[in-house]
């Protein structure tokens, strides 16, 4: 037997690159993560950099610093080009490694098939009813004791991005940037790529927990950690049963986009501190969990994935 090849069921198959020298694919996912995400930080800064001095604006790094809160715009595109070249495009040629007999749309899940379609109005629903229960727990989360250093950078971030979305004419700009670039590049990333890498380790259920765990670390909000990990985990769900990260771009695309519309046009509501006085009642919280129960329900039902587990 070669030792590219292994058997299985009678008949021999390639090996990849990462199973022929003797890698985890997790551990290979980690490691592209951790690079992607420097990667994807250091274009960021230099595209936002090489933008304002271009124009003008800036001449040294200092200046760099004190443009950052009043040119949120031109951050906004910095970021959609370092996610596009590395979240995104770069993490299909890593991909890459990591397969040997299954093609690369399969293995990043970029399918379309007749169910596709069910499961895109499934994930619409999901990521509208589930929202209460995100709520809830971002106020859990809040009650979690957090350093002040992480604290601090998070209020920054929401101060950035509050004072962009309630400028004038920035809702096409603000849903392209803020969902409908990380909807595509993140799902490849995470539901594509990082979940699949998992899977292979260690089975699909911690392939879905662990990949919305590290998703929601992903995002360096340890304040928001709980309602991006509950997200980052249903995605995966949705991704698993459908076949398909299809149904979880649109989902994400949703969650981002009800966002930046309604930091648009509400500013008050998306901005404002959360307390136990301005959450939903608690029966929304239960019609909620109920809705997003039933919808995760149907979902299992008309996937074909448990019986090919069996």
């Amino acid at each position: 037997m070669k030792d590219q090849e292994v058997q299985e069921s009678g008949s021999y198959y390639k090996l990849s690159w990462v199973e022929r020298n003797g890698f985890a694919h997790w551990a290979m996912a980690v490691m592209w993560l951790i690079a992607a995400l420097v990667l994807f930080q250091v274009v960021a800064g230099l595209a936002l950099a090489l933008f304002l001095m271009a124009s003008g604006e800036i001449s040294t790094t200092d200046e760099l610093m004190d443009m950052l809160s009043s040119r949120a715009d031109l951050l906004f595109i910095g970021n959609s080009i370092g996610q596009i070249l590395f979240i995104g495009l770069a993490t299909f040629v890593i991909a890459r490694i990591h397969v040997a007999k299954q093609s690369m749309r399969g293995f990043l899940r970029l399918n379309w098939t007749l169910k596709t379609p069910g499961y895109l109005g499934y994930g619409a629903i999901l990521m509208v009813v589930v929202q209460p229960v995100i709520i809830y727990l971002g106020y859990l989360n809040s009650l979690f004791p957090i350093p002040d250093v992480l604290s601090e950078m998070q209020m920054s971030q929401y101060e950035m991005i509050e004072n962009f979305l309630t400028s004038e004419g920035v809702l096409l700009f603000g849903l392209f940037h803020i969902a409908l670039v990380p909807s595509f590049c993140e799902e490849v990333l995470f539901r594509g790529y990082i979940l699949r890498a998992f899977e292979k380790s260690w089975g699909i259920i911690a392939g879905v927990v662990v990949s919305g765990i590290i998703f929601g670390m992903f995002h360096l909000q340890l304040g928001n950690i709980l309602p991006l990990a509950t997200l980052g985990i249903l995605l995966g769900l949705m991704t698993w049963l459908s076949g398909s990260i299809w149904p979880a771009v649109l989902a994400h695309f949703i969650n981002n986009g009800s966002a930046v519309v309604l930091g648009v046009n509400f500013p008050e509501l998306l901005f404002s501190d959360i307390s136990a006085e301005s959450l939903p009642p608690v029966w929304v919280l239960i019609i909620s969990i109920i809705l997003s129960a039933a919808v995760i329900y149907t979902m299992f039902q008309k996937s074909d994935q448990l019986e090919e587990a069996e």
